[in-house]
C-alpha cells in the first residue's frame, strides 16, 4: 500500500500515535515544525514525514511565514470518525443498560 493511499483515508492516519499526538498539540493552536518535534524523541525529517501525511489527509494545514512553516489544525475530516464511533457509543449504552437493569434485578 503506498503512503498517498494510506494517507487519503482519516483512520489509518490517525492510527498512528505519533500523529495523534501531534494532532492534540495542534489543538492549542498553529505552531512551527520545531515546536511540534520537541516532545518526541525522533527528528525534524521524521516529524516533518507525519505532519506531511496529516496535510495529504486535510487533518492538517501548513502555511509559510518568513522562512518558518507554521501547522494547523483542520478538525473537518474528524467528523467522519466521531459519526462511525456514534454508531458503538450507543451500542454500548444498550447493553450497559441492559446490564444494569439486569443486575438491578438480581
Amino acid at each position: 500500500m503506498s503512503r498517498k493511499c494510506a494517507s487519503a483515508d482519516v483512520f489509518q492516519v490517525i492510527a498512528d500515535p505519533t500523529r495523534r499526538a501531534i494532532l492534540d498539540l495542534l489543538v492549542v493552536g498553529e505552531q512551527p515544525v520545531k515546536q511540534l518535534a520537541e516532545p518526541f524523541a525522533m527528528s525534524l525529517p521524521a516529524i516533518s514525514q507525519h505532519l506531511q501525511v496529516l496535510c495529504e489527509a486535510g487533518l492538517v494545514e501548513m502555511r509559510k511565514s518568513g522562512r518558518q512553516r507554521l501547522y494547523k489544525l483542520k478538525p473537518e475530516p474528524l467528523k467522519q470518525v466521531s459519526l462511525w464511533l456514534a454508531n458503538y457509543e450507543q451500542f454500548w449504552e444498550q447493553k450497559l443498560n441492559a446490564l444494569g437493569n439486569y443486575l438491578e434485578e438480581d
